[in-house]
């Protein structure tokens, strides 16, 4: 095995697509208790990109309004300013790496953020179960295999390497990571949050997702970790070189959720799913 140093990875951060500085602003806003909506809105009111995505997603057939929602503002009182944050944060992420040009000849980007938008989508149901934070558990559950892209853009060679080996070997994704670059897709996505000055919890959601530590079972990295398992399971996007993750018992009990959850959370996803991967991709 070849051992990637760190080093070059995190340096390797600023060769990566940057986000706007606004939408670092909505991510970092999510751990704040006093948010200054109305600063942010006006933030987002000038930021004449993010405003032409704010007011796509307001007037998609996702939501079905009655009257053309005109200025950021009208958009965000329909919305709620929460859910405005979460589905502008989520565009933003997937434009931005959609058009880096890189990622590796191996890695299907259309596979990869179906995936991704079904975990947010599930994340945010399962946490609407719990009574946890919808929209965090949205974005988190959206860039929780973004390490993926940073092993992938960052050395594409060497994780056409890896997608070989998961072919030849029968092995996971993540086994295969460790044996090519001596860490996975959980750590680098976890130092690209790091990066980003991402809330912790959502830090730990992104490097947590296969196993979550035992404290943050009941919290957003548990709700990641049983919202990838069930997609696979669900056969929402994926693709190759995945099998279905194990889900812990332990996750799945600490939030405290029945079979009835489940069920409710499972139908509620599927339903939402294709429209969702329309509107954003």
């Amino acid at each position: 095995m070849t051992v990637v140093d760190l080093a070059p990875v995190v340096t390797s951060l600023r060769d990566l697509p940057v986000l706007p500085s606004i939408v670092l602003d909505l991510i970092h806003s999510l751990e704040s208790d006093d948010v200054d909506v109305t600063t942010l809105a006006e933030k987002m009111s000038r930021d004449q990109a993010l405003a032409a995505k704010i007011l796509r997603l307001a007037n998609s057939s996702f939501y079905g309004l009655a009257a053309k929602v005109k200025t950021v503002k009208q958009a965000i009182v329909v919305l709620g300013f929460d859910s405005a944050r979460a589905l502008a944060v989520a565009s933003n992420v997937i434009d931005t790496f959609s058009g880096s040009g890189s990622g590796g000849k191996r890695v299907d980007a259309a596979d990869f953020w179906r995936h991704s938008i079904a975990t947010a989508l599930c994340a945010k149901n399962l946490a609407h179960q719990a009574g946890l934070d919808q929209d965090a558990a949205f974005i988190a559950g959206l860039l929780h295999d973004i390490g993926r892209l940073v092993l992938a853009i960052s050395f594409p060679d060497r994780y056409a390497t890896v997608l070989d080996d998961c072919e030849r070997n029968d092995t996971t994704v993540d086994a295969a990571e460790l044996r090519v670059f001596g860490l996975d897709h959980q750590r680098a996505g976890q130092m690209l949050a790091e990066a980003w000055k991402f809330p912790p919890l959502i830090q730990r959601a992104i490097g947590q997702h296969h196993a979550p530590a035992g404290a943050d079972m009941g919290d957003l990295p548990g709700v990641v970790h049983a919202a990838n398992a069930m997609v696979h399971a669900l056969e929402l996007g994926g693709g190759r070189h995945v099998a279905v993750p194990r889900l812990l018992d332990a996750a799945w009990d600490s939030l405290g959720l029945t079979p009835d959850h489940l069920l409710a959370v499972c139908r509620e996803t599927e339903g939402q799913f294709e429209d969702a991967c329309r509107l954003l991709m």
